[in-house]
């Protein structure tokens, strides 16, 4: 027990020194660029912290990272890597509009339910595609993935800018029924109950990883496939089973911006969050709860780039930086303990 206790804080130090190094370097670049990083730093913190407003914005933008970050990481879990997760939100986020505009007749809490448990099950159902790709033929789910994120954007795209445009120049569907839309928690915000759907979401990964055998079995599958096979545990199924709960997890992420954000799908919905849910994973180094923590991050970045852009001439996408900054100086020594592991390994049954 002392030993967890101590492992959990030196991964924490490390965690909180690999950001203050981001943000550290980062305030170097700016210096070079000749521009103040207290004063980059301080309308970001202002934009994201200052008010009620702010925190409204910094969490509505936290919400869908936590559903992508919790996507990417039991795919990881998993022995996986979903680099899809941007094309799952966007199918998941066209099927809840789908559902929102054309079914009637439903009491509104459970239209939600349909709608969000729609998109999550066709979202579920696109990942699992890449999963069943890499089982059956042994192709490789990164650039699977990666070639389904195009497909999925752009059929996407084409029913928003076709099939189902509602009137108008802008490419989106029709508004969704008021009762489906979610409630704000924020007045005059995008901040909706869609935050405690995805803290429910992180609460019940961390339960089903840590308590219940198919969680138990896609960690040993992730963690030594070899060792889980002997084991009896059928490795082809759990890896198919967390690509499933990968992709549910990121179409949530879509259907909560459609129900709760924007109240239609629109081309272009996402900036990013399946891509930046990959980040929020590493920082968090996979755990659900501690994504719900890296996620904030990330979201009071995106929050804190709005400042940015309207009170200084610095631009918005510094923030990427500083992203890419944390990502490779959190992962920097975990890389660092894989590679002496694996030399040792080498040097102990030779190659």
């Amino acid at each position: 027990m002392e030993q967890r206790s101590n492992a959990w804080l030196k991964t924490g130090a490390t965690t909180f020194l690999s950001i203050l190094a981001a943000f550290v370097v980062s305030g170097i670049v700016l210096l070079i660029g000749g521009h103040s990083p207290i004063e980059a730093f301080g309308t970001m913190a202002q934009g994201a912290f200052g008010d009620a407003d702010a925190w409204g914005k910094t969490l509505a933008k936290t919400t869908p990272l936590i559903l992508t970050g919790l996507a990417v990481a039991i795919a990881f879990k998993g022995g996986l890597f979903n680099i899809g997760a941007e094309g799952q939100l966007y199918l998941g986020g066209m099927t809840a509009a789908l559902v929102g505009v054309y079914m009637t007749g439903v009491p509104g809490f459970i239209h939600a339910f349909i709608a969000l448990a729609a998109g999550g099950i066709v979202g579920a159902l696109w990942a699992g595609i890449a999963a069943y790709m890499k089982v059956k033929w042994k192709a490789h789910e990164v650039i699977v993935t990666i070639m389904m994120n195009y497909i999925a954007t752009l059929f996407t795209a084409y029913l928003v800018n076709y099939t189902f445009k509602a009137e108008g120049m802008v490419p989106r569907t029709e508004e969704v029924a008021a009762s489906v839309q979610l409630p704000t928690l924020i007045p005059h915000s995008q901040l909706t109950v869609g935050l405690f759907i995805a803290i429910g979401c992180a609460l019940f990964l961390f339960w089903f990883m840590k308590y219940t055998v198919p969680g138990y079995e896609i960690r040993a599958v992730g963690l030594n496939p070899d060792a889980a096979r002997t084991g009896g545990i059928s490795i082809g199924w759990r890896m198919i089973f967390a690509m499933l709960l990968s992709g549910f997890f990121a179409a949530i992420a879509g259907g909560v911006e459609v129900l709760g954000v924007h109240h239609y799908f629109l081309q272009g919905i996402s900036p990013g969050y399946g891509f930046d849910g990959i980040a929020v994973a590493v920082l968090a180094r996979n755990n659900p709860i501690a994504i719900l923590f890296s996620a904030l991050l990330f979201g009071a970045l995106r929050a804190g780039a709005t400042g940015l852009d309207r009170h200084t001439d610095i631009p918005g996408d510094f923030v990427v930086m500083i992203q890419a900054f944390v990502v490779i100086f959190v992962a920097t020594p975990w890389l660092v303990r894989k590679y002496k592991l694996r030399k040792k390994r080498v040097n102990q049954h030779g190659s």
